[in-house]
């Protein structure tokens, strides 16, 4: 009976070493950089081999299309701002968010360093290079009674390099960098949290796939939360392999400035009372019940259309 007994225990042991990993695919929403550090750490560590899975990451860009693959099924998991999520998921979009990337969305204005605008009322009459659709722009027209124009933007960064008065969205991480590298001197950051406007950047997924494999988006939160922990405190040099490899433009110089930009601006374990470690991923649904407020009366969410339940969950988080 004893001998049974081994065998049993042996052949199931001999089962879970042979399963085979589970496929996940990933859609970032830029090429990779460090805004990506978890992801890469966590694939290069064997994070999320140790946890049973096979993660594909697929590097984004301009038209990354995140959420139309997110909601069609083409990838399984994406990143995104939480604030354009919540406009798709008031038109219907079938997904959930349910992880934190950045506890504050990097996403500002920069500004040329010699331009006379210093603060947000400075921005009256001015011109603005950005995503058209940026809700960010209805804020300070409605909230801060603002005026000016828009001009949609292609991502470039030669306005900082010509003239003394561009103002431009990015992502201050990144574009002040290559701006100083091609000669310009480095911007100025308005962020949209000093305006208190504040933003996830965002883990999404499709609602049926978060439905059938809820263990194994568990086990990538786990994953990947470490991979973020690894990522800042010790060695980034594995994450930066990879993505050296799947973004030739980037430099030793580069990843190791925008990291260092990351961890003083204590994006991923944020600035609030509760920052640290231990808030790495985590979604507060009293922020989002926050920007869903301040969206329905922006008059860019209809009331009552979505509600931070319906929005986002916790129930993947550690």
């Amino acid at each position: 009976m004893k001998s049974v007994r081994l065998l049993i225990i042996f052949l199931i042991g001999l089962t879970t070493l042979s399963a085979d990993p589970f496929m996940l695919t990933v859609q970032l929403d830029w090429v990779a950089e460090p805004e990506h550090g978890g992801f890469y750490q966590a694939q290069a560590k064997g994070f999320f081999a140790d946890e049973g899975l096979d993660v594909t990451i697929i590097p984004g860009g301009p038209n990354a299309f995140v959420m139309p693959k997110i909601a069609t099924g083409q990838a399984d998991i994406g990143q995104a701002d939480s604030t354009n999520i919540l406009l798709q998921q008031a038109e219907g979009l079938p997904v959930v968010q349910f992880g934190a990337v950045f506890q504050d969305d990097p996403s500002g204005l920069l500004v040329s360093a010699d331009s006379s605008v210093k603060t947000f009322a400075d921005l009256e009459g001015k011109t603005i290079v950005a995503r058209p659709e940026w809700a960010f722009l209805t804020f300070l027209r409605e909230k801060l009674g603002l005026h000016f124009n828009i001009v949609p933007t292609n991502y470039a960064i030669t306005g900082f390099l010509t003239g003394k008065e561009h103002i431009q969205q990015g992502y201050y991480i990144a574009e002040p960098y290559h701006i100083v590298k091609a000669g310009g001197k480095e911007p100025r950051f308005l962020s949209t949290w000093e305006a208190d406007f504040r933003a996830y950047a965002v883990l999404v997924t499709n609602r049926k796939f978060a439905r059938e494999h809820p263990d194994q988006l568990k086990a990538f939160m786990r994953a990947y939360i470490k991979g973020w922990q690894d990522y800042l405190d010790n060695d980034p040099a594995p994450a930066h392999a990879l993505m050296k490899a799947a973004n030739p433009n980037n430099t030793d110089e580069f990843m190791m400035a925008s990291r260092q930009l990351i961890i003083d601006g204590k994006l991923v374990t944020g600035r609030d009372a509760d920052a640290g470690p231990a808030n790495i991923g985590r979604l507060d649904p009293q922020r989002y019940a926050r920007q869903i407020e301040q969206m329905e009366e922006l008059a860019i969410l209809p009331k009552g259309k979505v509600t931070a339940d319906k929005a986002m969950t916790t129930q993947f988080l550690p």
